[in-house]
């Protein structure tokens, strides 16, 4: 080996492009069955496969693969199974487009060919998502990657409806849903987006039926109206409850409503009396539910008004309706008032329509009795939520769960295995024949065309991915993987599909093994900008993670940031963000610096600010390493290292004081990860790497191998590649790339055989090579070295002038330290004495000694500094008096705790001393 072998410059592009493949061809990510090992699991929440990678898929993917990796390395069976979800609208519309853009449509293809062209878009671009994440490093079994409409999903989907059917927890009823009218289909609440707009507020009169007067209800959809069936107030409200139990003409539509008494109505809304129009409004039609009102629907599926209403409004658009409406209760004097109103209004994430609740025939899950069985499997532990707040998110919403919409009217996605016979009766069957068994049975014919053109619900498959990914329903191949791999160990996801998808996979999980999917839950915080800002297009505040890795100029930038905005000035927005935040574009960081940037960013908080300054400051961080390995190849290569254990060794006590410090560094980044702090992980393997092996370590151990014995610089060089190996085992499921890399040269020097980082042993700590003495005094050291570096600084002397200094202590505990202060400080030499020489020369007074630069000084500039040491030190000191003159302090913290701001008092107060004593002698 010759240093020529790793490069002069960290070149994260070509260790990536290098190492990636090594790993996958080698088979290190694949799934491993050993009976005599633990095993770690973990599900990839499938990304929609029309997705490319953005800056949320990254975080949460290096948090997953930092897991995956650590496991490995401490010998686990791992599992960690990626795969793609079929994305039924979004995928569809994908493909819509491309017809739009070719003069076309999807029905003049026809159902066959048009799901034939959406597989022919999927394998052509659907692993896009995949592709990046080996960017970012993720090692996932690739070789068990699935998609939710590949053929052993498909049929477990299948089974798992005809199972659900058969028990009676799947049926088809006609209930209220949210439609959208423009892809003509229903969508979950996941899918609607809830945006506030400029809305009116309009009081309507509805005349009583005895003719003594009106009601005036307040509405913020009028043409909703003629739909009413009830107008509703609260039934303590002392304006109205003698009123409840008679009745109201609806305007316009020339019927009769009674006025019923319900706890729904808000007294404080508006006027305190709310029109009733339960086939559209979801609270509407609870109120309907309880008050047995009938439901009158009067949209068609293109939200145009249909023949349930009056005929001059039938065929209009909803919104032309509105105007309509008004302008006719306007000249019927029935509009008492309007005003302007601030609402939430609903609207489709795929189409931006306004979505309208719609009565409809769909297919429906029961959900209470699985739900109760989620809300048990938590409540006893079996799976738990990290941050445990989530955990009471989770129940809030089981607690209140409505039965399950689960079918969808597109094309795209899993086909309903359901048959109608002449009827309308629908017949289940895991395919035709077995429909057609049991339509016979029951008398009834069906045909093959007469096959449910619905398809489920995207979100049906993915929930059953925890078990059909292991085999389900193959009977062997389940048994054999589920001993191994279910539960999973932990799930990592957003908070925003702890009910869509979180929620439902404990619930089928359970209803179909009788398993909870995962133990863990963490609920990883949402990426937003550096200022807190929610990353959006038309801001201009996203990034690609592909460029923090790879860079991009400007121009690249700027074009790429506008792209797809159709508004004129959501592109000059987005161009004055990009401009002011990168006037140079980005620079390259490598995958290393931004999966680093990530963990350090990990607190259980609900939101993660990226700053690119701190990817920056990691791109660093792996330039301090690489630098930090070549020193050290430089100076053991072709040296004893210390394999050879016959050999003698003598470790100073700088050795030692490493040695020990690594193993607590050990303990804390096990301990972080252990416990999901993957930002209290990664600071404890960058502050040992950096400041204390980096920065005191390597600066010690070259004047120990200056002056060193041969068994002392043996002792040290075993030291530097030893730490240095374990240290990148220790970091490296954080940052694999540049560990891999920089192993591979240092591994041999430590006498650690191995193909790869990614396979070897992870650390772990040793008490008994934890040494407490040494990391004292080593710390008395760097204290002393640190007052010698700040007089230099503050007498501004330059870094080729080396000068004498004295330093008052011990003599026996300081003098063996005196030729690392010399060497680190740039002293010409370094005497410890029992007292200082009485002389105008600059002082710092250490816990271990004063240090004195012998040179001759500013008087003026002296007292300056002095000055401001002291009002530092008087400062300490009137905390340090606070504290201990607060008696909930001192009754309430540890005894421990309070004798150490004891003594903090005491050693300010001597400092304080020898601050004036210097001082009173620069007069």
């Amino acid at each position: 080996m010759s240093m020529e072998e790793l490069a002069k410059a960290f070149d994260p592009h070509a260790i990536e492009a290098r190492w990636y493949p090594f790993w996958e061809d080698k088979g290190y990510f694949k799934a491993t069955f050993d009976d005599k090992r633990p095993s770690f699991s973990i599900q990839l929440p499938p990304p929609n496969v029309t997705g490319t990678l953005h800056m949320g898929h990254a975080f949460q993917q290096t948090l997953m693969d930092i897991l995956t990796r650590w496991h490995r390395m401490k010998g686990f069976n791992v599992l960690w199974q990626p795969g793609t979800d079929h994305a039924g609208i979004a995928t569809q519309m994908v493909v819509e487009r491309q017809l739009e853009a070719e003069g076309k449509k999807r029905r003049d293809l026809g159902r066959e060919a048009f799901i034939e062209r959406v597989w022919k878009w999927k394998e052509e671009s659907g692993s896009t998502i995949l592709r990046q994440m080996r960017r970012m490093g993720a090692s996932c079994d690739w070789s068990r990657t699935y998609f939710t409409m590949d053929e052993p999903r498909s049929r477990a989907v299948t089974e798992v409806f005809v199972r659900l059917h058969e028990q009676g927890l799947i049926y088809r009823g006609k209930r209220l849903v949210n439609w959208d009218p423009v892809l003509q289909t229903a969508v979950s609440d996941l899918e609607v987006e809830s945006q506030e707009s400029d809305g009116s507020l309009w009081q309507l009169r509805y005349p009583l039926e005895d003719g003594s007067g009106h009601l005036v209800v307040a509405t913020t959809r009028p043409e909703t109206m003629l739909g009413d069936t009830a107008v509703a107030v609260h039934p303590e409200d002392e304006r109205y409850k003698h009123l409840i139990g008679k009745r109201v003409k609806l305007p316009l539509a020339d019927r009769l409503i009674p006025v019923i008494g319900d706890e729904y109505v808000d007294r404080e809304f508006g006027t305190g009396v709310v029109k009733i129009t339960p086939a559209h409004d979801f609270n509407d039609y609870q109120v309907g539910q309880r008050h047995k009102l009938p439901l009158i629907s009067i949209f068609t599926l293109t939200a145009t008004v249909n023949e349930n209403a009056p005929e001059a409004y039938r065929g209009l658009d909803r919104f032309v309706a509105r105007k309509k409406v008004l302008a006719d209760l306007e000249a019927l004097g029935l509009v008492e008032g309007k005003k302007a109103h601030k609402l939430m209004q609903p609207r489709s994430q795929r189409s931006d329509a306004v979505v309208e609740p719609m009565l409809s025939d769909q297919w429906f899950m029961d959900m209470q009795g699985m739900a109760k069985a989620g809300l048990d499997a938590v409540a006893e532990g079996k799976t738990k939520f990290v941050p445990d707040m989530w955990g009471t998110v989770y129940r809030q919403w089981l607690e209140n769960i409505q039965d399950w919409c689960v079918s969808r009217q597109l094309w795209w996605g899993h086909q309903i295995p359901a048959w109608y016979a002449a009827d309308g009766t629908p017949f289940v069957g895991r395919n035709f024949e077995q429909a057609l068994a049991k339509a016979k049975a029951a008398g009834k014919e069906i045909r093959a065309e007469s096959r449910d053109s619905d398809v489920l619900d995207t979100w049906f498959s993915s929930a059953l991915v925890p078990f059909t990914t292991l085999g389900w329903p193959d009977d062997k191949q389940f048994e054999r993987e589920r001993k191994f791999y279910l539960p999973s160990t932990v799930l990592i996801t957003g908070f925003d599909i702890i009910f869509f998808w979180v929620a439902r996979m404990i619930m089928t999980t359970l209803q179909f093994t009788g398993e909870v999917p995962f133990r863990d839950v963490f609920i990883n915080a949402i990426v937003r900008d550096a200022e807190g800002q929610k990353m959006s297009k038309s801001k201009g505040n996203t990034l690609d993670p592909l460029d923090v890795i790879d860079g991009i100029t400007l121009p690249a930038l700027l074009e790429k940031s506008t792209q797809g905005l159709m508004l004129a000035a959501h592109k000059e927005s987005a161009a004055k963000r990009v401009k002011r935040d990168y006037p140079e574009g980005i620079a390259a960081h490598g995958a290393d610096a931004l999966r680093f940037t990530f963990a350090a960013l990990s607190t259980h908080g609900r939101t993660l600010n990226f700053d690119l300054k701190r990817a920056e400051g990691y791109r660093s961080f792996c330039n301090k390493l690489w630098n930090a390995t070549r020193f050290v190849l430089m100076n053991t290569e072709g040296h004893d290292t210390g394999i050879d254990e016959k050999a003698p060794v003598e470790l100073s006590v700088v050795d030692r004081w490493i040695i020990s410090r690594l193993q607590r560094t050990e303990r804390a980044v096990n301990e972080g990860l252990a416990e999901y702090r993957f930002d209290v992980a990664a600071r404890a393997a960058y502050e040992f790497a950096w400041d204390e092996y980096c920065d005191w370590y390597v600066e010690l151990a070259k004047v120990q191998l200056q002056n060193g014995n041969e068994a002392q610089q043996r002792g040290t060089r075993r030291t530097l590649v030893r730490v240095l190996e374990t240290t990148l085992r220790l970091a490296h499921p954080m940052i694999p790339f540049i560990t891999e890399e920089l192993w591979q040269k240092v591994a041999p020097l430590a006498g650690r055989g191995g193909e790869s980082i990614s396979i070897a042993k992870y650390p772990q700590p040793e008490d008994a090579k934890i040494d407490p003495a040494a990391e004292a005094e080593i710390a008395t050291l760097k204290e002393i070295v640190n007052a010698a570096r700040n007089l230099r600084s503050e007498m501004n002397l330059s870094p080729a002038l080396k000068v004498p200094a004295f330093i008052e202590g011990d003599a026996a505990k300081l003098g063996p330290h005196m030729p690392y202060v010399a060497a680190l400080c740039r002293l010409s030499e370094v005497k410890v004495v029992a007292a200082l020489p009485a002389e105008d020369a600059p002082v710092k007074v250490t816990g271990s000694g004063k240090v004195m630069l012998h040179v001759e000084i500013d008087r003026a500039a002296e007292k300056v500094r002095l000055t401001k040491e002291r009002d530092r030190v008087a400062g300490e000191i009137a905390k340090c008096e606070a504290s201990l003159g607060n008696a909930s302090f001192v009754d309430r913290a540890p005894p421990a705790v309070v004798d150490q701001m004891k003594k903090r008092l005491a050693d300010f107060k001597t400092l304080l001393g020898d601050i004036d004593g210097q001082l009173g002698k620069l007069g």
